[in-house]
């Protein structure tokens, strides 16, 4: 018994060690969170506490571990699967270190301005870059850990013989994935889209809520989220609304009757904006930009810093506008016209009644649609 006892004891005195080190360092990184303000340090306590407490306990006891005497193959086999949970703590940590760089990066970055392009810009490739190096240290440490295993070890070597067939098997399976991967990194250096951007895709309104490395999400303006491969941004079409300014020139399209007084109706829209604290105080214009058999096309133009500025501006543009017309000019609302110029007047027919060529006629008097 008391041959276990030493082992044991030099064990917890090494993991005792570890925790007392962890909790040195948690002491410092909060004295330096209360005297400065930087958000490194608050990162660093809030993301890395877990991850590096279970580091430096795994590193203990492999370090314990020789000097407490235990062997047999169950001893090894210990050994190894600590020496595999040191490793993917280790990719814990590191990815976390990761996290807390973006953490600083985009607490530096200010998105609440009305042109946020470049700051939308640099938050986009850094959340992109921070994924991609996660990627590559999760494979960097998987196959760190399969190299600590001999039977793998083996297995791996004799497939270098057919590496080339391997490659091209591999690639034939993983061909959607990596080009997702090389979309995604595409994405984040050619800029094509940023977080927030306002876009359109397939005949939906939205802004862009997530870029990852395989999808992104599409907030639309009903809250509803579209979940889109990051190849498809790259393949098809869209409309990005704010590829080069968050400001944003919206139209108000209304279809009125022919006698409607058009300067008194661009007299209105432009009170209407000047009077809106949505209209960023550049842009506004009204014009005939069409006609139909029964009206005239009216589009109204009018600019706003943003995207929801513009929507909301341009429902309320709308909406005077009609009461508008309807408290002033009532008669050039639309409405059906009727021409009776040939002077006759409507036949009205009987039940037994047909018309010359003794077709039987509608028992319905025709007149003019109001």
């Amino acid at each position: 018994m008391q041959r276990f006892v030493q082992p044991a004891l030099s064990i917890v005195i090494a993991v005792a060690v570890a925790w007392l080190v962890a909790f040195t360092v948690e002491i410092l990184v909060r004295r330096e969170q209360a005297r400065s303000t930087p958000p490194v340090w608050v990162s660093l306590q809030r993301r890395c506490r877990a991850s590096f407490r279970t580091t430096l306990t795994l590193a203990a006891i492999l370090i314990a571990l020789p000097s407490a005497g235990f062997n047999g193959p169950v001893v090894e086999v210990i050994r190894e699967v600590l020496v595999l949970a040191l490793i993917a703590a280790i990719v814990w940590l590191l990815v976390q270190l990761i996290r807390v760089g973006e953490d600083v990066a985009l607490s530096r970055i200010n998105v609440d301005v009305s042109d946020n392009r470049r700051a939308r810009k640099i938050r986009t490739q850094v959340v992109l870059l921070r994924r991609v190096m996660a990627v590559v240290l999760v494979l960097i440490g998987a196959a760190a850990a399969a190299m600590t295993i001999p039977s793998v070890r083996a297995f791996g070597a004799s497939f270098l013989v057919s590496a080339g067939v391997l490659s091209v098997v591999v690639g034939l399976a993983a061909q959607a994935t990596l080009s997702n991967l090389l979309a995604g990194i595409q994405i984040a250096f050619t800029d094509p889209i940023r977080i927030d951007d306002v876009v359109v895709v397939n005949d939906e309104w939205g802004h862009i809520d997530e870029i990852t490395l395989t999808y992104v999400v599409v907030r639309t303006w009903d809250n509803r989220r579209l979940i889109l491969p990051i190849s498809w941004f790259t393949t098809n079409v869209f409309q990005n609304w704010t590829r080069h300014e968050a400001r944003v020139l919206g139209s108000v399209i209304l279809h009125v009757d022919f006698t409607v007084p058009i300067d008194e109706l661009r007299a209105e829209m432009y009170r209407l904006v000047q009077e809106s604290p949505l209209w960023d105080g550049r842009d506004w214009v009204l014009q005939v930009v069409d006609t139909t058999p029964t009206t005239m096309v009216l589009r109204g133009l009018v600019s706003s810093a943003d995207a929801p500025s513009n929507w909301d501006l341009r429902c309320d543009i709308r909406e005077k506008l009609l009461i508008y017309l309807r408290e002033h000019y009532p008669h050039t609302l639309p409405k059906l016209r009727a021409d009776l110029s040939d002077g006759h007047q409507p036949r009205q027919f009987g039940d037994n009644s047909s018309a010359p060529d003794g077709t039987p006629r509608s028992t319905t008097p025709s007149r003019p649609a109001e």
